[in-house]
């Protein structure tokens, strides 16, 4: 058994900052490195994006990261995390293979490849056995939107990830693993903690939490003396040095930017964190009020005493569907009055969209410079604000109506308030919808796939 594991975060969200894994890796000792690529809005993306190509479905940038990282890893040991391989987790893998193939380095690395999470082919069976699936927010049955329904995905934990951590593996691939969990794996792998080891599991579970988010626990995104944090364009990511006994440190690599301290770990244990002493994943029920922080020395934080339950008979399912059409659209108002030209287009393009009869579910106006981010608790606009962003968005049903709302901003320019600008881009980009369906559904029926190429 080791006495410390280093886990490195390399990835907060798909489309996070490019080099920061590869830093992770070059940039100091770690033995771990977790990557998170998926959202739940990310498998509907994914999901349509293998209905158009059979080959596609999963992040195509972390077959680049390995192409670029991989005889790092290999040279030193360093295995990889990650649940990059979204609805085509298989296909993710194999490209990784062949980026080993042709770096020669393929009989040197084995890939562990986790399935199960994508139940989208069995929700009619699950149905026909009169399985209830059920919107865990609005309790709205699935079968409201079945015809509609894009992807479907069951959280999975850390323990197939130990399983194939077990069989050798040094990169594994699965789809909708949770965020945590890729980094409570490689320590109750190499601590031999047990999966009723409720305590261990809860503070892996916690170290996981914390770098989930990429920098967002090592200064970016910190609201506390945000002026004063450094270096924020080589801002260090995040990495977790855990003992056997569950404390573990947060820290980053020497000579990288941003900040670690009580404050920037605080910040992001407040992030998705609902019931304080009821954090809830597939492997453990995670007690967040018995958390304790001490300093470290030097961007180091020590985190100890936390304490974990049983886990529940039910996995999460994240479920994606269509829910009709969007297009947003701004024109930017110069001063003098720049507010009340801005609110005069407003009506004048609600007006025409009323007389053409389209019909949409929402429309939505936003005064970007006066009150879009605060709204009402804006207060009152300055007199002379120098300008303003209108913002013009609708959703509806009908494909037709919004793309006909499209043509309808650039007009305004000439038929509308003096002073505009800011519609270089051209007409505003029809979007099809995207809504979240949470559901439960119990973890016996559930069937996860380890398998190692």
């Amino acid at each position: 058994m080791k006495a410390r594991v280093r886990v490195a975060s390399g990835q907060g969200f798909w489309g996070d900052l490019l080099t920061a894994p590869v830093d992770q890796v070059r940039g100091g000792d770690i033995d771990y490195l977790m990557l998170d690529y998926l959202a739940e809005v990310t498998m509907s993306i994914v999901q349509k994006q293998r209905q158009r190509d059979p080959n596609a479905g999963y992040a195509r940038d972390f077959v680049t990261l390995m192409r670029e990282i991989l005889p790092d890893c290999v040279e030193r040991g360093i295995k990889v995390l990650s649940n990059a391989g979204g609805v085509n987790v298989m296909g993710c893998a194999q490209a990784v293979k062949a980026a080993a193939e042709e770096l020669g380095l393929a009989d040197r690395v084995k890939i562990g490849v986790v399935t199960g999470d994508d139940i989208l082919s069995r929700l009619d069976e699950f149905a026909s056995r009169g399985i209830e699936i059920v919107n865990m927010e609005t309790g709205e049955p699935l079968a409201d939107v079945r015809d509609k329904v894009q992807s479907a995905n069951v959280y999975l934990g850390a323990e197939p990830l130990v399983k194939a951590l077990d069989k050798g593996a040094q990169i594994i691939i699965g789809g909708r693993l949770t965020d945590t969990g890729l980094t409570l794996a490689p320590l109750a792998h190499e601590f031999g903690w047990k999966f009723d080891d409720w305590d261990r599991l809860a503070a892996g579970t916690i170290a996981g939490h914390i770098i989930e988010c990429g920098a967002q626990s090592s200064g970016g995104n910190c609201q506390y003396d945000w002026r004063n944090i450094p270096d924020l364009a080589n801002v260090g990511f995040p990495i977790v040095e855990a003992e056997p006994d569950g404390s573990f440190v947060v820290t980053k690599h020497k000579g990288t930017g941003g900040r670690v301290n009580i404050q920037s770990v605080k910040e992001q244990l407040l992030y998705e964190m609902g019931d304080p002493k009821s954090y809830i994943t597939p492997d453990v029920v995670a007690d967040f009020t018995t958390i304790n922080l001490a300093p470290d020395g030097d961007d180091r934080v020590r985190v100890f005493g936390i304490k974990g339950y049983p886990n529940t008979e039910f996995y999460k399912v994240s479920i994606a569907y269509s829910a009709g059409w969007k297009a947003v659209g701004t024109l930017v108002y110069a001063w003098p009055d720049a507010y009340d030209k801005a609110q005069a287009a407003e009506k004048i393009l609600r007006a025409r969209l009323d007389r053409l009869g389209l019909k949409f579910d929402v429309i939505l106006t936003e005064f970007v410079g006066v009150n879009a981010t605060h709204g009402a608790l804006a207060g009152d606009p300055p007199k002379d604000i120098p300008e303003v962003q209108l913002r013009f968005g609708v959703r509806g049903q009908s494909k037709a109506d919004v793309e006909r709302f499209t043509k309808e901003l650039a007009p305004l320019i000439l038929t509308g308030p003096p002073a505009v600008t800011g519609f270089a881009g051209g007409r505003p980009k029809v979007e099809e919808i995207m809504a979240y369906f949470p559901a439960l559904i119990p973890k016996n029926l559930i069937e996860t796939k380890v398998e190692i190429i």
